[in-house]
């Protein structure tokens, strides 16, 4: 589905990422974790080229995303969450979601404003299927036309996903998703990705600082530490990575006796 190759990233001086390499499968949950600083959302921002790597290839089904736009990346069905909510706050849950959809449209920007005939109906087609796939998976029928600055942050975070699930992606990016959540939101969040990746066989890249969330549900963890890859494999080979323990994850407490 996704095979970096010795991807390279520099601003100036500063080496973000450093020849970093790996491949995720299709339908894998796959997992970037690391200190802060350390490349992650770099990396992600090249994937869909917000970024332009210094150097190196990054293979989509075949395709050379370094070669291509956000838009056009977009609608070969990648999609994207924020570390931080990018959200218009102004708008509704349900217009939120709606412009995820925008890469499904096919009605001309005439017709759209004229909104009559072939343009509405594709507009509520497309409503229905955002209604019926997106809004009952993440249960926020209750709120979908509030206005999302109104909402908590926890919602906030759902609408987010929702707008891209929206999309369709069979390639979907995570960016802390359950960052700043409580203990409750965190579990419904776990639950929405697991159900998008068993319901839709979307295969998920997911950067995240909660290792109980990364353990449990990743299938597979990359490493990075000052832009480098230091460790690849399973949560259990992960876990045991001397270099891992040190720069990251940390020694377990000795009891004292």
């Amino acid at each position: 589905m996704l095979d970096v190759q010795r991807v390279t990233m520099a601003f100036g001086g500063v080496m973000a990422l450093d020849d970093v390499s790996f491949t995720v499968e299709a339908g894998a949950l796959y997992a970037l974790i690391g200190p802060n600083g350390a490349g992650k959302t770099s990396l992600l921002n090249c994937i869909d080229h917000f970024y332009h790597p210094t150097s190196g290839r990054i293979l989509y089904k075949g395709r050379n995303l370094v070669e291509l736009t956000p838009h056009e990346i977009a609608r070969l069905g990648v999609g994207r969450t924020f570390q931080n909510i990018e959200l218009f706050r102004g708008m509704t849950v349900l217009d939120n979601i709606k412009l995820g959809r925008n890469v499904h449209y096919r009605t001309g920007v005439l017709a759209a404003l004229a909104y009559w005939g072939r343009a509405r109906d594709e507009d509520l087609r497309q409503r229905a299927w955002i209604e019926r796939e997106v809004i009952d998976l993440l249960e926020i029928e209750d709120i979908r036309d509030e206005v999302v600055g109104n909402l908590p942050y926890g919602l906030q975070k759902r609408v987010e996903l929702g707008r891209a699930l929206a999309m369709q992606p069979d390639l979907l990016l995570l960016d802390e998703p359950t960052a700043g959540m409580n203990v409750e939101e965190t579990e419904d969040m776990v639950r929405f990705v697991l159900e998008v990746r068993a319901t839709w066989g979307t295969t998920i890249l997911m950067i995240e600082h909660d290792m109980n969330v990364v353990m449990d549900i990743s299938t597979r963890i990359a490493v990075l530490d000052f832009g480098r890859k230091i460790a690849e494999g399973t949560p259990a080979e992960v876990q045991r990575n001397e270099r891992v323990i040190e720069a990251y994850l940390g020694a377990p407490a000795v009891e004292s006796r």
